[in-house]
């Protein structure tokens, strides 16, 4: 089995090497004629065929090489692609013909190295398919995948249709590893090829990187377009509803023009009435003058009543205008807010520019989300205060039904006394009799008003069940808000993470930027100066005595020159080195004096 190891490697190490010769001295892009490409696949063959375990089955024994590289596919879900491909390819019957295709297609990807690093890093997955001294499962296995890395520089174009890979018979050609002179006087040739080889995998491995960066940053992006998406839907849906709150405030004004028109053609009515009632009471006599009197403290106590609800109507028209201005803030907020859309889509072209102003822009945002709290305490206080105006308006309805009870009992009362009174007085209880009635239809007609008052406190209740539905409105707006401040501190926690990327990109940077200046310094001191070889001193510089076993030569680290431990015993901290090293006297009392110069 050690034989078959070493054996197998070094003709897999030859295969590799032909196969690239041949693609650099052709210098365009593999067939399946190609004759050292199909030599690689059979080593490549009989590399995964070594140590295989013999399964045995109803039909037969089964030996094949496809059962490992199915594992693969649980490893690394990126060959998924090439799996299903080769299952779903009808001319292939057999697992030999499954497995030369699998190679063939993670060739073209350029990942048949990385596949294969996979499976050997799992080893205790491969050993139900291989024995142990099998050559995947020894160091011999790294060392193909090491090499299988150069083939990534190779573009292969391998048609699998119409290929009988079933019946292929994997024999090796040793014709095509032959050496020739030619080969051994191109050393140099070979030498170059491996330095472009080298270039070029490098150069892949850097677009791999680039590659992984690109496709970080697009999902990132992604992200915050479903973000924005999302907060434009909220921002439409707090529109329309402001837009329904607008036809609400219009249908209340509508209500306030009303009652005030019906408030004024019922004060109008009650000053007509008051100059007939003076009329009528001037005629009477003096017995009726207290009853007179009487109705008309109470005429004034109900003007001072309506004057007060007059005053209370003035005092909800304010209360409306406050909320006017209060919804006006609210659309200034849905404006910044726009604005603030506008103003992401604007940075997402630049990271940095994100992390800057994500600050400024959460900091508005708190100082709006203060007014909105504000604006709410204030919207919950008005209606506190309605309520209770509402509270004192049905009080005073109540005293003044109480009022007008006692009038009617007082008018009873003298009906009573004028009744026992003589025949004499008649004609007078007629009169009294006819403003008796013409006060009935006064009462009456002030009955109606009052049936009108109660009419407009049902609405003025209607209009305080709206405002409450409002405020749960409102309550709704307060949840959405708060909502607004999760995302909000999520996105904080991603600028928060993106400037620590940022922070360690510029210590890379200026790590980078502090070796790069060492090599400049050190290149300047070595501007010059020859480093002299070892070969070339025979006698030490400045005392010009011959080097031997006991005399042994030393570099001055700043000239260059080999001089003697004599000659060279003192050190000295450059610019080009970390610590201090050894320099030659003439060296050492230059830098001195250089020194003292410059402290001067």
């Amino acid at each position: 089995m050690m034989e078959e190891r070493a054996n197998l490697m070094h003709m897999m190490k030859l295969s590799v090497k032909v196969l690239l010769q041949s693609a650099l001295s052709l210098g365009r892009s593999l067939d399946a004629d190609h004759a050292p490409l199909q030599q690689f696949f059979v080593v490549m063959e009989h590399c995964l065929k070594h140590g295989l375990k013999v399964k045995k089955s109803f039909i037969g024994q089964n030996k094949s090489f496809f059962g490992p590289l199915e594992l693969v596919e649980k490893l690394c879900p990126e060959a998924s692609d090439i799996a299903t491909s080769v299952r779903n390819l009808p001319e292939l019957k057999t697992a030999v013909g499954r497995g030369r295709a699998w190679l063939y297609l993670a060739l073209m990807q350029k990942k048949l190295a990385d596949y294969l690093k996979v499976l050997i890093d799992n080893k205790h997955l491969l050993s139900e398919f291989y024995e142990p001294e099998a050559l995947m499962m020894e160091e011999e296995g790294m060392v193909i995948v090491g090499l299988l890395v150069g083939l990534n520089v190779l573009d292969a174009n391998l048609c699998l249709k119409g290929e009988d890979l079933d019946s292929q018979v994997g024999v090796i050609d040793f014709s095509l590893y032959l050496k020739d002179v030619q080969d051994l006087d191109g050393g140099k040739e070979h030498e170059r090829i491996t330095d472009v080889l080298d270039q070029k995998n490098y150069v892949e491995e850097l677009n791999r990187h680039l590659s992984c960066t690109v496709g970080d940053l697009q999902s990132k992006i992604d992200g915050l377009e479903k973000t924005n998406s999302k907060l434009q839907e909220e921002l439409s849906a707090a529109t329309d509803r402001i837009c329904s709150l607008q036809e609400e405030q219009q249908q209340l004004r509508e209500q306030n023009e009303l009652i005030r028109e019906r408030s004024e053609k019922s004060v109008e009515i009650t000053k007509q009435d008051t100059k007939v009632e003076l009329e009528t009471y001037k005629q009477t006599r003096q017995g009726l003058d207290e009853m007179y009197s009487d109705v008309w403290k109470q005429l004034k106590e109900e003007k001072k009543v309506r004057l007060e609800l007059e005053k209370e109507l003035e005092l909800q028209i304010g209360m409306k205008t406050e909320m006017e201005i209060a919804m006006k803030l609210l659309e200034k907020d849905t404006h910044e807010k726009q604005d603030t859309l506008v103003a992401l889509r604007q940075q997402l072209e630049e990271v940095k520019a994100i992390n800057l102003q994500m600050f400024h822009k959460v900091q508005n945002a708190e100082s709006c989300l203060q007014q909105k709290n504000e604006a709410i305490t204030s919207f919950e206080e008005k209606n506190n205060q309605v309520m209770s105006s509402m509270k004192q308006m049905e009080e005073r309805l109540q005293v003044s039904e109480r009022a007008r009870q006692g009038a009617e009992e007082r008018s009873h009362k003298l009906q009573q006394e004028l009744g026992g009174r003589t025949c004499a007085l008649q004609e007078q209880l007629s009169q009294l009799h006819e403003q008796c009635s013409s006060l009935e239809k006064e009462l009456k007609s002030e009955k109606e008003q009052r049936q009108a008052l109660q009419r407009e406190l049902q609405q003025e209740k209607d209009t305080s069940s709206l405002l409450r539905a409002e405020l749960q409105q409102v309550e709704g707006l307060k949840k959405e808000l708060r909502e607004l401040q999760d995302e909000k501190a999520e996105l904080q926690k991603v600028c928060n993470e993106q400037e620590q990327a940022l922070q360690e990109m510029g210590l890379h940077l200026s790590q980078s930027k502090l070796k790069m200046e060492d090599i400049k310094e050190v290149n300047k001191a070595l501007k010059g100066h020859t480093w002299l070889k070892d070969d070339e001193a025979t006698h030490c510089k400045q005392c010009e005595k011959e080097f031997s076993i006991s005399r042994r030569k030393h570099h001055c680290r700043h000239c260059g020159h080999i001089f003697c431990s004599t000659c060279s015993s003192s050190e000295l901290a450059l610019p080009s080195y970390p610590r201090p090293v050894r320099v030659c006297d003439s060296c050492h009392t230059l830098l001195l004096q250089r020194c003292s110069s410059s402290g001067h």
